[in-house]
């Protein structure tokens, strides 16, 4: 499933804009350029990765300073254990769409917990 985020213009480079779905994921665009699309929840615990820093092809979580590669979504540092999905990002007539993964996402638990429609 294709999801219109934004248009590429209202997306600064060295900024993230955050999709409100379930799970959220975000768009990052870096200072070099590139558009990467992973969920925006931490894995380690509930926080923002698109309130994070973002330095090169990587994000670092606001909440523990957990970062992940945007291109793989792998964790370079802990305390996050599991990987974020990532997600295809298309530009078309200067819109940028995110095509969802089919993957389970990582979640830490109490989201896990709530989007299930259990106790957080």
């Amino acid at each position: 499933m294709m999801i219109p985020a934004c248009r590429l213009e209202d997306l600064p480079r060295g900024e993230a804009h955050r999709l409100d779905i379930d799970p959220p994921v975000s768009v990052f665009h870096t200072d070099d350029g590139e558009l990467f699309a992973i969920d925006d929840t931490c894995t380690h615990q509930d926080a923002s990765l698109a309130d994070g820093w973002l330095e090169g092809c990587e994000v670092e979580c606001p909440l523990h300073a957990s970062k992940f590669d945007l291109r793989t979504g792998a964790v370079d540092a802990p305390p996050a254990k599991l990987p974020v999905r990532t997600h295809e990002v298309v530009v078309e007539d200067g819109m940028i769409y995110v095509r969802l993964s089919t993957e389970a996402p990582n979640l830490p638990p109490c989201v896990a917990a709530r989007l299930a429609g259990g106790p957080a």
